[in-house]
C-alpha cells in the first residue's frame, strides 16, 4: 500500500471538508444565517435577537430592513438590552417612545455594506486608526481596530465590541455586537 499517497489523500479530503464547513452559513441565536435572505428573515430566526426583533417591529422598521439596501446593522443580542437600565425596553417599546425607539435603532445601521476585512482596512489606512461611518440615524459611529478585533464607540463614548462578524445578508451585512450603541 502506498502510504504517501493514503496520506496526501488524507490531508485532501481534510482540507476540503474544512472548506466546505467554513463555506456554511453562520449560526446566530441557534440558527442559520442564510446570505439569501434578507436581514429581517434572518433576525426573526436568531433567539439572541428577540428583544431587537421586536423593537424593529414596534418602530415600524420592518419593511426599511427587508428592502434592498444595503445595510450595515450592529446587532446587539437580549443581553445587550437586558444591560440597560431597569425598565429602559419596555419603555421604548411603549408606542408614545416610537420616535427615540427608531432613533436608537437606526442608529445601529449604516448604509452600505460594510464587512470585517473591509473596516479593518479602512480603519488601519486612516491616520489615527479610527474612521467614522454617519449611520441611518444622522450622527456617527467611530469604528477602531484593537486586541484583533472590531470596535464601535457610540456619541456618548461607550464602547461594543464586535463578536460575530460577517453575517451575510441578501441585502447587507449584520455585526453582532456586545452593547446597545446609544445616540
Amino acid at each position: 500500500m502506498n502510504w504517501k499517497l493514503l496520506s496526501a489523500t488524507a490531508v485532501i479530503a481534510l482540507s476540503l471538508g474544512a472548506s466546505a464547513v467554513a463555506a456554511m452559513d453562520p449560526i446566530v441565536g441557534g440558527a442559520s444565517m442564510y446570505a439569501s435572505k434578507n436581514i429581517v428573515q434572518n433576525a426573526v430566526n436568531s433567539q439572541d435577537h428577540t428583544t431587537l426583533v421586536a423593537a424593529v417591529k414596534a418602530a415600524g422598521l420592518v419593511p426599511t430592513l427587508e428592502s434592498a439596501g444595503p445595510f450595515t446593522v450592529f446587532a446587539p443580542p437580549n443581553e445587550a438590552f437586558a444591560a440597560l437600565p431597569a425598565g429602559t425596553v419596555q419603555t421604548l417599546l411603549q408606542p408614545e417612545n416610537k420616535g427615540e425607539l427608531t432613533k436608537i435603532l437606526t442608529y445601529h445601521v449604516v448604509p452600505g455594506r460594510y464587512d470585517a476585512a473591509i473596516l479593518e482596512h479602512d480603519v488601519q489606512s486612516t491616520p489615527g486608526n479610527r474612521i467614522s461611518l454617519k449611520t441611518v440615524e444622522g450622527e456617527p459611529l467611530i469604528i477602531s481596530w484593537s486586541d484583533n478585533g472590531l470596535w464601535i464607540t457610540d456619541q456618548k463614548g461607550d464602547t461594543a465590541r464586535v463578536t460575530i462578524p460577517d453575517v451575510y445578508q441578501s441585502n447587507g451585512v449584520i455585526m453582532v455586537v456586545d452593547k446597545v450603541l446609544m445616540p
